[in-house]
């Protein structure tokens, strides 16, 4: 299996769209950065969490032709406003794909995408079957079945959704503290893929101080760092990080 970050960004990504690319460099590629989405590959089957504002071109750069699970992590803009651009693989295959997101998400979705859930004509008919999140989901391709863990992290006034994958990578873009009670969740990860905004305080994102806190907790193999503010230049943040820990880039590739 494969994990692709397909975006890394913060909810304006960088640049912003007035052009601004704020402590980053320009003529570092690593520094473009779309909104947070990220991809599960296995053999046959496509997850993908989150539709990201920018998901129709982050796709097309990642050459993924198919989507067959979306998973929500929570109901803001940056990461749920890209759903129009799973109609295509509802034309394609000519079945609603099935996504799971929490009761606060599924409520926002419904009310204002309502024509991806109903169907109003034969030529604009529902596209996806929301589903509720559940604790533990698993998913079959062939004869191997991918396990998948969730439960629920504080993101400042709201919920999001920490996905953990097979118990190898755990992926959390949208955090400002985790309880306790579910840090043995995070044990023996090949991967932790986290929320870091920026150097400083902020009431819903974890910034780099409290993230490499977190990390000499977990210990996992490899941190990714994701939620990237224009703050954060990538060979900058580079150089000031641990040895196993590296700032993400739209299209990085994990091997599980």
């Amino acid at each position: 299996m494969k994990f692709i970050i397909l975006g890394c960004g913060s909810s304006m990504g960088v640049p912003r769209a007035d052009g601004d690319f704020g402590n980053c460099d320009p003529k570092n590629k690593k520094n473009y950065r779309t909104r947070c989405s990220a991809l599960l590959k296995s053999a046959n089957k496509n997850i993908l969490i989150d539709t990201s504002p920018d998901l129709r071109q982050q796709l097309i750069n990642n050459k993924i032709n198919n989507i067959d699970y979306v998973l929500y992590s929570h109901m803001h803009a940056d990461q749920t406003h890209g759903i129009n651009d799973l109609r295509i693989f509802y034309i394609r295959n000519k079945r609603t794909i099935p996504a799971f997101a929490d009761a606060a998400t599924s409520k926002y979705l419904k009310k204002a995408f309502n024509y991806c859930f109903k169907s109003f004509s034969k030529e604009y008919p529902a596209i996806i079957q929301l589903n509720k999140t559940k604790n533990i989901m698993k998913i079959k391709d062939n004869q191997k079945t991918i396990k998948i863990n969730s439960f629920p992290v504080s993101h400042g006034k709201v919920k999001s959704i920490c996905y953990i994958f097979d118990q190898k990578l755990a992926y959390i873009s949208d955090v400002s503290n985790i309880e306790k009670k579910y840090f043995r969740y995070f044990k023996k990860l090949k991967f932790l893929v986290i929320d870091c905004l920026w150097y400083r305080h902020h009431p819903s994102h974890l910034n780099l101080e409290k993230v490499l806190e977190l990390v000499k907790i977990f210990k996992p193999k490899k941190t990714i760092l994701t939620n990237l503010h224009s703050d954060l230049d990538y060979k900058v943040l580079f150089n000031q990080l641990p040895k196993k820990v590296i700032p993400a880039y739209d299209g990085l590739t994990l091997n599980l």
